[in-house]
């Protein structure tokens, strides 16, 4: 299913009349390359051209509409026309190649493998030509030449007078592209995904992109065991499960233009990296898309706020487009696993369903700010961040993020991993922040709805600021600590360390073992302030308390969300 959507994705890009969005057809590839050697007809070499440019700090190649790359294994293996300057230009890496064949002698006879007219085109004759002078001592000269030396990049031709590369000449482009859509010697069977019997894709190309895996991309389908292994297909690789060639460019072509740096269908959440598409045309997947209510924008920290108001101007109104309503929207989360990558979550809704679920969620989530710079719409990063050990993603538990995420977009309860995670940090640094309020109470209204079902969806559990009504007791014990605390400062201002530092976690945790001490240092501090306010606090205390008979021993987990809930909703309504 996965597979299959992928293609059909590929195909609608394929034929779409904006040359922008276009992807590249079968045997051709969206290829950046930093470098390009201009060469004269007799093959002498005239520059080096780099085509990297600055985009903010970092240097971001030329892309070309380049012959398919190969699939790179420890052998020696050359792509057409372009490759790193190991192939192209002979360097010398100081890495053994092995076979019977250099890196470059490999990249020559790929060129020499081209068909006639190709062969006797003018720029296939200069690279010929260029290839049997070796003569790279321009090169040498250019400023960018101890980059190359270290780096390796990737190069290729041009013939001088061209504003292209070789590849892309008129009489060179359909016969490369020939040469690139396929394996000749590949075995036939019926495609997976298309139902059509043809050649079958042996080793299905790379997957670039995914967040922790390796630099040079990671397989999405492979067989390196013989426990994945088919009986009988032993070592035969893509036999296994037998996927046509077409089909498996078209795929691989899709997921790495989803899965490109600058790409508003992906998102980062936590080690996952999502992507998500749409089945036709719609709002949500060209104005916005469902990266923008979940990922962080920091060329442009509003446009989530925009994405989320235009959401619910939609639901409100009821102006979402009849004809939008039923368009199918896909989101897959892929993680790293060694040399391959793991699905972490597939999911397919249409709009109508996930747009209510997409409003819940950050209905969930509304809680006062603590700061006016906290955003009011945050992303899923910053909420992980909120909850990771010095704010680092990579302490995060590796399936939290993914479970999260599918929580969310199939409405269901926020996995327990996530109320864990923001009470032990809450605990840990005795602090109660935006975020992890945030997160302690989008959990708590979903499982108050999934042990209450008859409640409305619409009436949240746990208010957005101080809920005075609310008589849940874990929620009033967060509340007094939170007026203990502030009678403390009171009385001491300037002090450092207030008992939140102390005894934050005991009191969250074995109430009865603590408010009895910290009621009676209340005493103490109330002596230090004018009577005013002492009768202030002395009534607050009462209101807290009213509803309350008596200090339970202990708190179970979802009590001490509660308990970190109260507490920071007193503080913020002191604010």
């Amino acid at each position: 299913m996965i597979l299959t959507e992928l293609v059909r994705y590929y195909d609608r890009k394929a034929a779409s009349p904006d040359p922008a969005q276009r992807l590249p057809a079968f045997g051709l590839e969206d290829k950046p390359i930093p470098f390009v050697i201009e060469i004269a007809a007799d093959g002498r070499v005239v520059q080096l051209i780099d085509t990297r440019q600055h985009d903010g700090k970092r240097l971001v190649a030329r892309s070309f509409l380049a012959p398919m790359g190969v699939k790179k294994t420890s052998g020696v293996a050359a792509n057409l026309l372009w490759d790193t300057a190991q192939y192209v230009i002979g360097l010398d890496t100081g890495r053994k190649s092995g076979g019977e064949h250099t890196p470059a002698q490999a990249f020559r006879a790929r060129i020499d493998a081209l068909p006639e007219p190709a062969r006797s085109d003018a720029g296939i004759r200069a690279v010929r030509a260029a290839l049997d002078r070796a003569d790279w001592s321009v090169l040498h000269t250019h400023p960018a030449w101890p980059e190359i030396e270290q780096g390796n990049p990737v190069m290729t031709f041009q013939l001088a007078g061209d504003l292209d590369p070789v590849f892309q000449r008129p009489a060179v482009a359909p016969a490369a592209m020939a040469q690139c859509a396929g394996e000749a010697d590949a075995p036939m069977a019926v495609c997976l995904i298309d139902g059509a019997e043809g050649p079958v894709q042996r080793l299905h190309s790379s997957i670039k992109g995914v967040w922790g895996a390796q630099s040079s991309g990671a397989s999405l389908v492979s067989f390196n065991a013989r426990a994945f292994e088919s009986y009988g297909k032993t070592e035969r690789q893509g036999e296994n499960a037998p996927v046509g060639q077409r089909a498996a460019f078209a795929y691989t072509t899709a997921l790495n233009h989803l899965l490109t740096r600058d790409s508003r269908n992906r998102v980062q959440v936590g080690d996952a990296s999502t992507v998500f598409w749409a089945d036709r045309a719609s709002r949500f997947d060209g104005e916005f898309t469902l990266a923008d209510f979940f990922g962080e924008h920091k060329d442009d920290p509003d446009r989530g706020v925009r994405a989320v108001q235009a959401l619910y101007e939609a639901l409100n109104t009821g102006a979402l487009p009849v004809g939008e309503r039923d368009v199918r929207f896909f989101v897959l989360g892929l993680a790293p696993n060694a040399a391959r990558i793991s699905v972490r979550f597939w999911l397919e809704a249409p709009l109508h369903e996930l747009a209510p679920r997409i409003r819940q969620h950050f209905d969930d989530l509304r809680v006062v700010r603590h700061f006016e710079s906290d955003p009011p719409v945050p992303s899923l990063f910053r909420l992980l961040s909120g909850l990771a050990l010095q704010g680092k993603l990579d302490n995060v538990p590796p399936s939290l993020s993914g479970e999260w995420m599918r929580a969310i977009l199939e409405g269901r309860s926020y996995p327990a991993t996530l109320l864990n995670a923001a009470v032990m940090r809450c605990k840990a640094e005795q602090e109660v922040s935006y975020l992890r309020a945030a997160v302690l109470k989008a959990w708590l209204e979903r499982e108050h709805r999934r042990t209450h079902p008859d409640a409305n969806p619409a009436t949240p559990h746990f208010k957005e600021a101080l809920d005075m009504d609310q008589r849940d007791t874990p929620y009033r014990l967060g509340r007094l600590f939170a007026v203990l605390e502030h009678i403390q400062r009171a009385a001491m201002p300037g002090i450092n360390a207030t008992i939140r530092d102390r005894y934050y976690g005991a009191a969250s945790t074995m109430p009865v073992a603590v408010f009895t001490t910290l009621l009676r240092l209340k005493n103490a501090h109330l002596k230090k302030l004018p009577d005013g306010k002492v009768a202030f606090f002395e009534q607050l205390i009462g209101e807290v308390m009213a509803p309350m008979t008596d200090f339970p021993k202990q708190l179970p987990l979802p009590e001490q969300g509660r308990f970190a809930l109260g507490y920071y909703h007193q503080r913020q309504h002191f604010f």
